[in-house]
């Protein structure tokens, strides 16, 4: 499905409104989108800086960026599961060692390595 951007100088806002989506027909296949003011004023920044052509390209981009912050998130989220799965594995086993067990070897591994 093709997005077509409105330009901010060819929305009509009110203020304080959520953004707006209207689907156009099908046939059409494409999609309207009517920024806040708040969002207009990003991309107006965006466009004035140079580094983008046109309202699409700014959206695009911020897809793009979103889609990015999501993969690293999923992939730190299995991380964590993968690590809490060993964690457990090991509990179950009887592989662990209390709190304050844990930090005292740590200071001395930590005591060990500033020593020359």
């Amino acid at each position: 499905m093709a997005v077509r951007a409105i330009a901010p100088q060819q929305t009509n806002l009110t203020e304080g409104r959520s953004p707006t989506i209207k689907s156009t027909p099908l046939i059409s296949n494409t999609m309207q989108i009517v920024l806040p003011p708040e969002a207009e004023a990003l991309v107006q920044r965006q466009l004035t800086s140079g580094k983008y052509n046109s309202a699409i390209d700014v959206i695009l981009a911020a897809i793009k960026l979103l889609e990015q912050h999501q993969d690293i998130y999923q992939g730190r989220l299995q991380e964590l599961q993968r690590d809490a799965l060993i964690g457990q594995q090991a509990s179950q086993r009887g592989e662990v060692v209390d709190g304050a067990t844990a930090m005292a070897q740590i200071r001395a591994n930590l005591r060990r390595r500033s020593q020359p």
